[in-house]
């Protein structure tokens, strides 16, 4: 633009924004902006809960409660069409007419539904499950679902009679996989054969469908109880079993021979490509796996200096290996019974609670409670040692922390407290109730989850707990040492298997000399990241970017800076991806200097 040209249309804008009408218009635009917004977030919202309707149940949304996803081709490729056509609908909404949390609401929105459709062009559909989770592993539901009246029951024993098309799409999605050489490599895939089976029962009453049954409560009718008890028992019997009967010979004859021998996601077609994306997903940053790699090397340094300096402080007698090797075999730090260690576990939460108030404002605290339980027998050999299970978002659910009590012998005494601060509060129990808790925010901000946010939440509290003096001794310091350096480490491995060339024994190798995980950790570990290639580089790369803004806030805002208000300002928006964090915090700072500023002028 010329400076004639601009003097002009300065002059103009001047005459037109001193004029009320115009000064109407332009809030009318704003609120038909605003409005079109919310619509559109209505109705995706809806199509995204019956879409996933056992999302929609675990999330406290119950009117497709006796329903399943429908994987059928057709279905897969009409919702990635009404992807398409939805980022279409908000392109047609002009941003700049939206203020606050709208717009924050407009880009979260966009950056999602972009990220569905590009996982939909790389087929990431065809690969349904791992050793991690699938439907071999869906029993699990019935813990995070509602079982409060005799119309819940109703609804899960319909989810009963209907489950084979749900098991015959995802056998015709593994099916597909192979044909499209997009499989997960076999060592990984070996341990899923036991998890089906456990789903393959002689008796109705064996199968962990059937466990709501067992104790239902008194508000039913007894003939109510036992008709859906008998409902129940004949769908096991006659569709949920033989539909795993069905996905077992399939596994175990045509799949698992299928499956690939290579372990890096650059070995699947387009798998540069993939793992790009897969990094981009979990990390929300434009980080090169290279890139990711140098941060983790350098933080394995960091973390192993400050080890050095507590392992002093304990006295003993040797250096960083033997050192290593006294944790892993010392009964000391070990529970033999599994049921100490759960107890354990439930005390080391209460021991968190008081101290909530001292780090967060009150108005931020939520209502709804957790707890603490085993994680199922079938699940435990092959997943973490914890990991947390959110409540229902309308407060029908509490949360849980699952614990691990597989092989207690390797699940060591000074991982508890540092566990428990990630898993439950002030970590995922607390950011993820606060998030389903806002108000007046979209229902899908309220939900979503973007692991680099959400797991380096869970890792800034593993630190923020040492604050809270939770690791009194060297030995639980240690502890917090060694989950941060898992997370390091997490680096190294992941960059390593699927970007430059490591073999599985190079990373476990990698993970024995650096941390004090027991090889059964770590062999479960290692096998988690050449499954889900890009999700543990979230952690650590999320927990840098927050100590990174509370660094910021505390130079910038000294002697002002409000500890409690940081935290407020991380958590109160839902769950963002990190460029987004660092804006809405960077304009807290802003808003914080200023009232600062004024209250002392």
């Amino acid at each position: 633009m010329t400076l004639p040209e601009r003097i002009v249309t300065v002059a103009i804008a001047a005459l037109l924004i001193g004029s009320p009408h115009w000064a109407a218009s332009a809030q009318e635009r704003e609120n038909q902006a605003a409005g079109a917004l919310h619509r559109l977030f209505a109705s995706e919202w809806q199509r995204e809960m019956r879409e996933d309707p056992l999302e929609a149940s675990a999330d406290g949304f119950h009117e497709f409660d006796g329903l399943w996803p429908d994987l059928s081709p057709a279905a897969l490729a009409r919702e990635h069409a009404e992807d398409q056509q939805a980022l279409q609908d908000l392109a047609a909404i002009d941003r700049s007419r939206l203020t606050g949390e709208d717009r924050i609401s407009y880009d979260l929105f966009r950056y999602r539904t972009e990220l569905r459709l590009q996982g939909y062009d790389l087929k990431t559909y065809l690969m349904p499950l791992d050793q991690l989770g699938g439907i071999q592993t869906l029993a699990s539901l019935t813990r995070s679902l509602r079982f409060a009246n005799a119309a819940d029951y109703q609804h899960y024993v319909e989810r009963l009679e209907t489950f084979a098309p749900f098991m015959d799409g995802t056998i015709a999605l593994l099916r597909q996989g192979v044909a499209d050489g997009l499989t997960r490599p076999r060592v990984v895939m070996e341990r899923i054969p036991h998890q089906i089976a456990a789903n393959v029962v002689d008796k109705p009453e064996e199968s962990p469908f059937y466990a709501p049954f067992k104790q239902m409560p008194e508000i039913i009718p007894a003939a109510r109880q036992a008709q859906l008890r008998e409902s129940a028992r004949a769908a096991i019997a006659n569709v949920v079993t033989p539909a795993y009967r069905r996905l077992e010979q399939y596994f175990d004859r045509d799949y698992l021979p299928h499956c690939r021998t290579t372990i890096a996601a650059d070995a699947l077609p387009d798998g540069k490509a993939y793992y790009a994306y897969q990094v981009r997903k979990y990390t929300t940053t434009d980080l090169t796996p290279e890139q990711i790699h140098d941060i983790g090397l350098r933080k394995v340094a960091e973390i192993h200096a400050a080890m050095e300096r507590v392992i002093k402080e304990t006295g003993f007698k040797g250096g960083y290996p033997e050192f290593l090797h006294f944790l892993r075999t010392d009964p000391r730090f070990y529970y033999k019974d599994p049921q100490d260690l759960l107890e354990a576990y439930r005390a080391q939460a209460k021991q968190v609670d008081p101290l909530l108030v001292q780090y967060f404002p009150v108005r931020l605290l939520p209502r709804v409670t957790y707890g603490v339980r085993p994680i199922p027998a079938a699940l435990a050999p092959d997943t973490y040692p914890a990991y947390s299970v959110p409540p229902a978002g309308d407060g029908s659910v509490a949360g849980y922390v699952d614990v691990n009590l597989y092989k207690p012998e390797s699940r060591p005494k000074y991982d508890i407290p540092v566990l428990t601060c990630h898993e439950g509060r002030p970590g995922h129990q607390l950011q993820m109730a606060i998030a389903m808790e806002l108000r007046g925010l979209p229902e899908f901000r309220r939900f979503d989850y973007y692991s680099s946010y959400g797991e380096g939440w869970g890792l800034y509290t593993e630190t923020l707990c040492k604050e809270m003096g939770l690791y009194p001794d060297p030995y639980s310091e240690f502890g917090y040492l060694d989950w941060q350096m898992w997370r390091a480490v997490r680096l190294v491995v992941d960059t390593g298997i699927h970007s430059q060339g490591w073999s599985r024994a190079r990373a476990v190798a990698y993970f024995e000399d650096n941390t004090a995980l027991s090889l059964q950790n770590i062999n479960t570990e290692v096998d988690r990241y050449i499954a889900w290639p890009g999700q543990s580089l979230s952690y650590m790369i999320g927990e840098i970017e927050i100590e990174k803004l509370r660094r910021q806030a505390e130079r910038e805002l000294e002697p002002n800076f409000d500890l409690k208000e940081f935290h407020a300002a991380v958590l109160e928006h839902g769950a963002l991806p990190l460029t987004e964090l660092k804006s809405v915090v960077e304009e807290w700072i802003a808003d914080a200097r200023r009232a600062a500023t004024a209250a002392n002028s």
